[in-house]
């Protein structure tokens, strides 16, 4: 995954007030910590911001560019404004290329398991270790034509070379079994309910 480049400015006003007026101008505020340093406190371009973060999923790594340096961040923790969806404050890690970092990398379910199934993702995420500057956004499961009792295991994802596997092998991530005959048939008696209700 490329690094997105974000000019950042640091930031020497703090508290509520200062966030409230970083906000005001459409910015960001964020905190770098990491590597045995005291943390950085930055202001960061809301726009340019929110798309990197966007496009670099869950554990997006952007290269803040800050008083004649360059770091690269990956993103911890996204606060974001529930009624707006505007981001209010981010927290990074500080990391370097080449660099072995534990993220959640989330898993994405594909494909059709047979009728009459019923799939439970019981594992959204699998932990891995992988280099900072090549996290994978997701990993794919596919359940095409999965039966009833299939178990996919984290230790049977495919995982792209230079990636460890940090769950335990044996968790289960995707769960198919039967669907429940009472589901359907509480369809149909809320449907006759219906019908005595027009009659």
């Amino acid at each position: 995954m490329s690094s997105d480049k974000i000019q950042a400015e640091v930031r020497t006003e703090f508290g509520k007030g200062a966030a409230r007026r970083i906000r005001r101008e459409n910015k960001i505020p964020a905190v770098v910590y990491g590597h045995g340093n005291e943390p950085v406190h930055l202001t960061l371009p809301g726009h340019d911001t929110m798309m990197a973060i966007k496009h670099g999923g869950a554990n997006a790594v952007l290269e803040l560019e800050f008083d004649g340096t360059s770091q690269l961040a990956l993103t911890k923790q996204v606060q974001v404004d529930p009624v707006r969806r505007v981001l209010e404050h981010v927290d990074f890690v500080a990391v370097t290329r080449g660099e072995k970092v534990t993220v959640d990398v989330p898993v994405h379910i594909v494909g059709d398991a047979v009728n009459g199934t019923l799939v439970v993702t019981e594992n959204t995420t699998v932990q891995v270790e992988a280099e900072a500057t090549h996290i994978p956004e997701q990993f794919e499961v596919s359940i095409e034509g999965a039966e009833a009792g299939t178990q996919i295991l984290a230790g049977q994802i495919e995982l792209p070379a230079g990636i460890s596997l940090l769950t335990d092998a044996e968790t289960l991530v995707v769960n198919v079994t039967e669907q429940s005959a009472e589901e359907p048939a509480a369809e149909t008696s809320a449907e006759a309910a219906e019908a005595g209700d027009s009659e």
